[in-house]
């Protein structure tokens, strides 16, 4: 009875949480009046499978032509980064859609590569000159420290002798101030302003006051020099820099605000971006591929005026969630007392963390490494919770490292012996990626709800007798990384504080668990 009652509870408490965190969040009016688009949008044709790293790669124009037909529904004109990997075809196609192109020249320390970047944009220019409204020499090349600023001002000047259009160069905005010596050169300067990015992160409430505060600083400093915004945006998921929170409802709580101010200041611009680009992940970890206002297979994440949910497949985890939780608390049904309890908390872990590390491994999972990282976190938080109820039920505990190595270890039972292995697979998973975060933490995500299984079983569950070099090894590596995540990162980065508590309560779990000591494991029966 007592179990039925912990059980209903935890069940209430975890759906509860999940119709919170599932919630829609209401936004402003929509900026956009009926039939109105956005000014332009960053533009990439490369879909899930495709990267502009691959050798030789060409997009077919059939998949360009689509992906232009899609965004003539909800923008004026796209932006481009290159002539390569069939991008050449854009102005061609981008006009027979009515759509404007802002046609990007990719340079790099490859000069015969930029000879050929330049030469098909000065032709394309030339071709559709009405359609092509300006030719941007350059993206970030110089915050890249690829090309000195004497060699880009002199590119751009050549570029600008031979096309009919305005010319210009984009970077971020500080990089204008950096290298006066550009402004010159350009028809009007091309300013990129990510709140995200800044050296300083700016929160969702605070972006768009940011990006306005640049543009009018960037006009002091540019004096008669006329701006356009080439990249603001914001992240739909990833990792949280400072108070910058990626997710659905701040990109569009972002996008809203920002499409209001940019109206009613005229300001022109030129939004990042299109479509998810996968591909980005390789470079920038998870946020990478999250920076679209339509995902990569061109649906829209939101719409204008209408509320928006940070989890909107919620009835599906809440009831995966329960269910996990339901047989969690079915293994840990004879538990009594405090144990009972610890079940509980257990079975409230595993059904809010579990069902949360499949969608955000779906959002992080690159490669090869990161799925299979990604399916033991996973088996982890599945058998976990259900082997450690089991043991709670039957007032036993995990063993210590060495046990698992030890003469008695086949006398261990089935529940304390998987707890074992579970437990230094968890170390296998976890201690390098907190060293990771120590070290180089900007790309790398807070999988707080990968490790808070763990966690939870390993400091509910305790340790039984034996020697214990093993868990001092760990824990000095863990509870020293955690405080150090906890200190680099600050108080203001949420996810930080919970991936390092967890981190702390990981470390606090590997030592022993006071009272009474676990019972000797019962002999095995005579032959």
């Amino acid at each position: 009875m007592r179990a039925a009652l912990v059980g209903a509870v935890v069940i209430l408490a975890l759906v509860a949480l999940w119709v919170w965190v599932g919630r829609e969040q209401a936004m402003p009016p929509s900026p956009l009046a009926a039939g109105e688009r956005v000014a332009c949008v960053s533009y990439a044709p490369f879909e899930r499978g495709q990267s502009p790293f691959t050798p030789g790669i060409v997009i077919p124009p059939a998949q360009i032509e689509r992906q232009l037909a899609a965004l003539a529904t909800v923008s004026d004109c796209v932006r481009t980064y290159s002539t390569g990997e069939g991008l050449d075809q854009v102005p061609a196609l981008a006009e027979a859609q009515g759509l404007k192109v802002l046609l990007g020249i990719w340079l790099g320390r490859d000069r015969a590569a930029n000879e050929r970047e330049i030469a098909t944009a000065i032709a394309l220019a030339r071709t559709h000159p009405a359609t092509v409204r300006a030719v941007i020499v350059g993206n970030e090349v110089l915050l890249r420290g690829e090309l000195s600023a004497a060699d880009l001002a002199a590119t751009i000047r050549r570029v600008k002798a031979a096309v009919p259009v305005p010319v210009t160069y984009a970077d971020v905005w500080e990089f204008w101030e950096k290298y006066p010596e550009i402004a010159p050169a350009v028809d009007f300067a091309t300013i990129h302003i990510l709140p995200y990015w800044e050296d300083r992160p700016v929160a969702i409430d605070a972006a768009v006051a940011h990006v306005a505060a640049i543009y009018r600083h960037m006009q002091q400093a540019l004096p008669g020099k006329p701006l356009l915004i080439g990249e603001t945006g914001w992240p739909s998921a990833g990792h949280q820099r400072a108070g910058a929170v990626p997710s659905p409802a701040n990109q569009a709580r972002f996008f809203h605000a920002l499409l209001t101010l940019l109206k009613a200041e005229g300001w022109d611009y030129n939004l990042i971006e299109a479509f998810d680009q996968d591909w980005k992940r390789q470079l920038e970890g998870t946020v990478g591929g999250h920076w679209g206002f339509l995902d990569a297979a061109a649906a829209p994440k939101f719409a204008w005026g209408e509320p928006v949910s940070d989890h909107p497949d919620w009835p599906w985890q809440a009831a995966a969630g329960a269910i996990l939780a339901l047989l969690t608390m079915i293994a840990g049904a004879l538990a009594r007392g405090t144990r009972l309890l610890r079940v509980g908390l257990l079975a409230l872990t595993a059904g809010f963390a579990v069902p949360w590390w499949v969608e955000q491994a779906l959002d992080a999972s690159q490669d090869l490494a990161d799925w299979l990282r990604a399916l033991l976190a996973l088996l982890l938080g599945l058998l976990l919770p259900a082997l450690a109820a089991t043991a709670l039920s039957r007032e036993g505990r995990r063993p210590v490292l060495a046990a698992m190595l030890g003469p008695g270890r086949h006398r261990l039972g089935f529940a304390e012996r998987w707890l074992g292995w579970g437990l230094a697979l968890t170390l296998l998973l976890v201690v390098p990626w907190v060293l990771a975060l120590v070290v180089d933490p900007r790309y790398r995500d807070f999988d707080n709800a990968a490790l808070a299984v763990p966690a939870a079983t390993f400091l509910l569950l305790g340790a039984g007798p034996g020697p214990r070099l093993a868990e001092r090894v760990m824990a000095a590596l863990l509870l020293p990384g955690g405080l150090a995540i906890l200190v680099a990162q600050g108080p203001a980065n949420l996810q930080a504080l919970l991936y390092a508590l967890l981190v702390l309560l990981l470390g606090l779990g590997l030592r022993p668990w006071p009272g009474r000591a676990a019972a000797a494991p019962a002999p095995a029966p005579a032959a």
